[in-house]
């Protein structure tokens, strides 16, 4: 056992593999070209909702699953991916190869949904993966059956599902009006660049002081003192001056991290920047080429050749053509003029030059940058709160999850039926079917090619045959005597009925799930 897993009073350890009773069953949809599956793929989990899929669309053999199946992806870096079969359908169901299925239908699947997603669960889910390079590893089924894990009574196990259920909607909830505010943040920033540039951010200062609405209508070119390409050569992990590249260009400002270096003093010399330079991102992908920023002369730096470095005339304030550059009107620019490539897009400084805008007189030019900048340190401290509140929030997913494999998050039921029992159930149930065997190769049928089977005779009635495996077992979930039964779909039925008729097997409740049990 697991020396990690303290557990309550009343959980076990058990490994997966004695809880598992999923049998390996591939389905080849290309043999169904017409039929509608229900795929399970690892692409569409965030949606939560599994794709339609015609089977001529679908490439390669699947895995079979049914209802309430727990599906974990074994390939990093999804490895902490779960999923829930999680309702029935008219279609066959059928998931890809890269996940594990978990099938115990004498426990709560809710309950493994939310024990596979804990951070521990993941923690021993890494260590065992393999292959070659971070995107390749993958978990393998076979050690992931020795995994051991916490079993709580199944009472509890609905009771820790249901607050879990609820809880972490709750958290959810809180993720996406955070996720809101984050848009409205964004939203109000080009607010203020939109006001900046239009003269609305100062028209009732204007009102005040008397002035009129003197703004011209100008090109860039005409008001720069010089624009030119940055360095070309190569730079180094480590040497005497930064050199500022594209990546450094981030919402206006200079981000500072990811540094690259030189010791050339001659490129130095010649691409030294100054105090007030404004860094235009000329080549990038068509969403990102036009990115702007000012360099303020927080360290001595030069600048790399995807970067025009614009250095303003006494008349345009660098700190309002960073706010001009940066608003919708010179994102909307950038884009008719750009120059698109393969995979990138180009503004050269003749087009960079021809970019138009509406210039206010000097003083006025300084006063919008005062507002604005106020406005905006005010936007970043909203930003600020944003980020550590969703830290908090992103904390709270794992923090409820350990909390409740911990016995912790609900309280324990001394009336409840120990997991022992429930573990002795399963066992008795796993060799029920394991002491069933496996019918001859000669006479084995041979396996569906896919899950829609073709109709088949059913096995006649044998008097008795559930009820003995119950009377065995003791009582079980109407799956698992299908599963120790080895009856196909159609053949468990007739026989179910005829000894449900006879009195020899009948349903009861136990405690909210229906169980199977012999009648004598």
């Amino acid at each position: 056992m697991d020396e990690r897993l303290e557990l309550p009073l009343g959980w076990e350890q058990v490994t997966l593999g004695e809880l598992n009773a999923y049998k390996s069953h591939a389905a080849n949809p290309q043999e169904a070209p017409e039929e509608t599956f229900e795929l399970y793929s690892v692409p569409a989990f965030p949606s939560r909702l599994p794709d339609l899929v015609m089977g001529s669309e679908i490439g390669s053999t699947k895995q079979v699953v049914e209802f309430n199946d727990v599906l974990i992806c074994k390939i990093n870096p999804r490895i902490n991916r779960v999923w829930n079969v999680g309702s029935k359908s008219v279609y066959p169901q059928i998931a890809s190869s890269e996940w594990i299925v978990v099938r115990s239908p004498e426990l709560d699947s809710t309950y493994l949904r939310h024990l596979f997603s804990t951070p521990f669960f993941r923690e021993i889910l890494c260590e065992g993966v393999t292959g070659v390079g971070g995107s390749l590893t993958r978990a393998q089924p076979k050690r992931v059956r020795e995994f051991v894990i916490p079993l709580a009574p199944l009472i509890e196990q609905r009771r820790i599902a249901a607050k879990l259920d609820t809880t972490l909607a709750a958290v959810d909830a809180c993720r996406q009006r955070l996720d809101r505010l984050e848009a409205l943040l964004k939203r109000f920033r080009q607010a203020v660049l939109a006001a900046a540039t239009s003269g609305e951010l100062t028209r009732e200062w204007r009102g005040e002081r008397g002035e009129d609405f003197d703004w011209l209508d100008v090109q860039l070119g005409e008001y720069a003192e010089s624009m030119n390409y940055g360095t070309s050569t190569k730079s180094q992990s480590e040497g005497e001056v930064p050199v500022l590249r594209m990546g450094n260009l981030q919402g206006g400002e200079l981000d500072w991290t990811e540094l690259v270096y030189t010791s050339d003093l001659a490129e130095i010399a010649k691409y030294m920047l100054d105090e007030g330079d404004v860094l235009f991102n000329r080549t990038n992908s068509p969403e990102l080429v036009g990115k702007t920023a000012i360099y303020r002369g927080e360290r001595p730096a030069i600048y790399a050749g995807y970067l025009i470095r614009v250095r303003c005339r006494p008349s345009l304030d660098p700190e309002f053509l960073n706010l001009s550059l940066n608003s919708h009107n010179a994102r909307d620019y950038c884009w008719r003029v750009k120059s698109d490539g393969v995979s990138q897009s180009n503004i050269n400084s003749k087009k960079l030059a021809a970019y138009p805008f509406l210039l206010p007189p000097v003083h006025e030019q300084q006063e919008i940058v005062r507002r604005a900048q106020q406005l905006f340190s005010f936007a970043d401290q909203l930003e600020a709160k944003l980020t550590s509140a969703r830290q908090i929030v992103e904390r709270l997913t794992p923090a409820l999850l350990a909390k409740a494999f911990r016995g912790e998050l609900v309280p324990q039921d001394p009336n409840d039926d120990a997991a022992s029992v429930l573990l002795e159930r399963i066992r008795a149930a796993r060799q029920a079917d394991a002491a069933a065997g496996k019918p001859s190769r000669r006479r084995r049928p041979r396996a569906a090619a896919n899950p829609v089977e073709s109709v088949t005779v059913a096995a006649p009635v044998t008097p008795d045959l559930l009820a003995s495996l119950l009377r065995e077992c003791g009582a079980l979930s109407e799956r698992a005597l299908l599963a120790a039964s080895e009856l196909d779909h159609r053949s468990f039925d007739l026989q179910l009925e005829a000894e449900l008729k006879q009195g020899r097997v009948r349903r009861v409740d136990d405690d909210g799930q229906v169980l199977m049990e012999a009648a004598d």
